[in-house]
């Protein structure tokens, strides 16, 4: 069974992995390849949701606190207060995305841009 930290550790890597997705993405818009933006972010979806419910599986089986002293548990939930909001937001990208509800999408487009750009820097800085 992986320890707190491995864990960590792989959550980063797939942070990265999935934010690379999500600039190819942006890309895509750039060179008005709308359709290629839309197949990306739903394999960014995909994956994203796969972590996440991959993760809190993991999570019933390890504790991860138990592994950290007080401020990297602070730090933790400080990653969550922006991770979790950002997750939640994602189906409601996926769809309003899927249904051309552009003035929506913009919307949710902004604020995800925001907790996203807080999960990534959370995540960076958690200690592995």
């Amino acid at each position: 069974m992986p320890t707190g930290p491995q864990i960590i550790l792989l959550l980063k890597l797939l942070v990265l992995c999935v934010t690379a997705l999500l600039f190819a993405s942006l890309i895509a818009l750039l060179l008005r390849q709308p359709r290629l933006h839309g197949h990306i972010n739903t394999v960014f979806f995909a994956l994203t949701m796969l972590t996440v419910a991959g993760f809190e599986a993991l999570l019933q089986f390890v504790d991860v606190r138990a592994s950290f002293d007080e401020g990297t548990r602070k730090a933790l939930t400080t990653h969550l207060w922006f991770s979790i909001p950002s997750a939640l937001l994602l189906p409601a990208m996926i769809i309003s995305g899927k249904m051309r509800r552009k003035r929506l999408h913009l919307a949710l487009a902004a604020v995800f841009s925001a907790l996203w750009a807080g999960t990534v820097i959370t995540g960076m800085r958690l200690p592995h």
